[in-house]
């Protein structure tokens, strides 16, 4: 179970043609859902990025040891499995990851415990707009302002 809330969409500045939107993320691992892949559609040219701030434990969850792992890519594009949360109920439910990137695809996996674990955290989006022709002419102007030149020191006389 995955959700997915929009936070805010807005233009980054009329010349930089880059919008931004963070979404809610959210999944929920147990012993019958023991994995959750989070992936975005091959055709889309937007830049994904996944930063998961919180792992712990829901109601329900025994007391015994849920270790999460993430699989996903290396910088060799190799796939890699990391384990990023070892949760107990009676002496740590949860876990603050302070907004771990990643980029998709990428899959959670419930390594060993029953759970119930729950994942949160954004799903950040970057992707060019196309510029209209009222931003591209102001973007033309702006281009055209001829630089400040610093002033010259003046004498003074005696």
């Amino acid at each position: 179970m995955a959700a997915f809330l929009e936070l805010e969409s807005r233009a980054a500045g009329a010349g930089a043609g880059l919008c931004l939107g963070n979404f809610v993320f959210g999944c929920e691992l147990t012993g019958s859902t023991r994995s959750y892949t989070f992936k975005v559609d091959e055709d889309d040219d937007s830049e994904h990025i996944l930063a998961l701030s919180m792992v712990c434990l829901t109601d329900g969850a025994k007391d015994e040891c849920n270790v999460v792992e993430v699989v996903g890519r290396d910088r060799q594009n190799q796939e890699i499995a990391v384990p990023v949360a070892n949760l107990k109920l009676s002496c740590q439910p949860a876990l603050s990851l302070d907004n771990f990137q990643l980029q998709p695809p990428v899959t959670f996996h419930l390594k060993s415990g029953s759970g119930p674990v729950h994942l949160s955290g954004r799903h950040h989006i970057m992707h060019r707009r196309a510029l209209s022709e009222e931003e591209e002419s102001e973007e033309e102007e702006e281009e055209e302002l001829t630089p400040i030149m610093p002033a010259k020191k003046q004498r003074r006389r005696q």
